[in-house]
């Protein structure tokens, strides 16, 4: 079986036009932040998925949905020539702080420049309760977005310099858009002719995975799934929700781990975490069984060329490229294997 491995390569091609029957509409998948939790490791970016979709003349970009905001977004996404007062929507797959710190950043420039509107959607788990207690909530977490920068002054200085702005801060500007993840895909989102679907997935309590369907591809963006199972002896690590999810998807955007950060791997990296993981192997087999075209590692752990992720030394050093497309091809999925980096990004359909 003829297998491509790519990392860092952009591929770019069009499909089929809505306004005419022959221009081209295409479909863009970027990694806006391919940083694998809390850690930093040269600059990379938090988690985060871009997806474009539009007319091959408009390089894909009439419509613009963010998935995940990790810290470094706003950044990432003006190097890719998309401001943030121009995203229609945005996803959190959950509420990890090192899936969502960018987006008070983001929110605050959009308020800054952009107060007049349009609110942006915020799509996400209604509040959820965890068996410890607490409850996560993404509508709470939106409307204190801002909260620092009020209690700080800066919000009412800024209104000051300009009384067009809207008096609540961010958090005005802010559309939330919840819904209870279920075990089936149910849509969660649409516009013109991209729907958005969710299914509940299992990392921490709320977390769900999504899936773009537009008329020139489709696209699934895991986040942090694993199974549900928590912990050895199970099958496999990743998602039974994620791969229904993926059936006859296009491609598949998802945390990775490598199983050098296993039990047996020397690293001393917490079972619990590892565990909770997809690693690459087994979203390889996932990849295969929904029948994928192009695999996107992201969320690296541990990412490229780093000795150590956070406190934990890997003793054999830093891993490579090959490292990661290799525990894929063990697998035997024969489609595309893209090893995330800041930026990199896929356009469907792929020419050759």
């Amino acid at each position: 079986m003829f297998r491509t491995l790519i990392s860092g390569l952009l591929l770019s091609a069009g499909a089929l036009v809505a306004q005419s029957a022959h221009a081209e509409n295409c479909l863009k998948v970027t990694l806006t932040g391919t940083q694998g939790g809390p850690p930093v490791f040269q600059g990379q970016a938090g988690a985060g998925t871009l997806v474009q979709y539009g007319s091959e003349e408009n390089k894909c970009n009439d419509m613009r949905l963010q998935f995940d905001t990790g810290r470094g977004t706003t950044q990432r996404l003006s190097q890719a020539g998309v401001p943030v007062g121009k995203i229609d929507a945005i996803f959190l797959s959950h509420l990890h702080s090192d899936h969502t710190e960018g987006l008070a950043d983001m929110m605050q420039l959009r308020w800054h420049f952009n107060s007049g509107g349009p609110k942006v959607d915020l799509v996400c788990s209604e509040e959820t309760k965890s068996p410890l207690g607490f409850s996560l909530s993404c509508e709470r977490f939106a409307t204190h977005i801002g909260d620092a920068l009020i209690n700080s002054g800066e919000i009412a200085q800024r209104l000051a310099e300009n009384k067009k702005r809207l008096p609540g801060g961010p958090a005005d500007l802010i559309n939330v858009k919840d819904f209870k993840p279920q075990d089936e895909a149910q849509e969660v989102w649409s516009r013109g002719d991209v729907t958005v679907s969710a299914i509940r997935s299992t990392h921490i309590p709320g977390h769900a995975s999504y899936r773009v369907d537009t008329p020139a591809g489709s696209v699934v963006i895991g986040g942090d799934a694993g199974n549900d199972v928590r912990k050895p002896p199970r099958e496999t690590s990743t998602s039974g929700q994620v791969e229904k999810l993926a059936q006859g998807a296009d491609i598949v955007v998802h945390s990775t781990i490598h199983p050098v950060m296993g039990p047996d791997g020397g690293t001393g990296f917490p079972p619990p975490i590892y565990i909770r993981q997809s690693n690459a192997t087994d979203l390889g087999h996932l990849a295969r069984r929904a029948g994928v075209k192009h695999l996107m590692l992201t969320h690296l752990i541990p990412p490229i060329g780093a000795p150590r992720q956070g406190p934990y030394k890997l003793p054999k050093g830093a891993l490579t490229n090959e490292d990661y497309t290799g525990a894929v091809a063990e697998s035997g999925f024969d489609g595309t294997t893209i090893v995330g980096q800041d930026l990199v990004s896929l356009t469907l359909p792929v020419k050759n």
